[in-house]
């Protein structure tokens, strides 16, 4: 089954929900994980059924980085606010750099995510 990390800073946790209210009916195929508070209020909001890992701030991206390097992940939606992310915040750095590694997906906008979802799926060469 396809696997799909969902995480966002604070200020975009609200694009995430609206995000993943859009998209659940592809999102419901997938196993979704997602760091601790984002995967919480997406769970509320959605419906969803998403393992949660820890916070960002606790290590919940450093988490679903292991993952990526276990190859137990097929793609991350990870809505970062590039204006104002707060020092408490998951940084994007690290994942990028093993997603990269492990030629995994990573969506950091609305945009991208759209098309992440809607083609890690069908994605056959993994």
């Amino acid at each position: 089954m396809t696997r799909l990390a969902l995480i966002a800073h604070d200020e975009k946790k609200p694009d995430l929900i609206e995000f993943a209210s859009a998209h659940r009916d592809q999102l419901e195929e997938y196993e979704l994980i997602a760091t601790g508070t984002t995967g919480k209020r997406l769970r509320e909001a959605t419906g969803l059924e998403i393992e949660r890992k820890a916070s960002g701030p606790l290590g919940g991206d450093l988490m679903i980085g292991a993952e990526v390097a276990a190859n137990r992940l097929d793609g991350i939606v990870f809505l970062r606010d590039p204006l104002t992310a707060q020092p408490h915040e998951p940084d994007i750095s690290a994942l990028l750099r093993i997603c990269d590694v492990h030629d995994t997906s990573l969506a950091t906008n609305l945009a991208s995510a759209t098309y992440l979802v809607a083609g890690v799926g069908d994605d056959r060469s993994r």
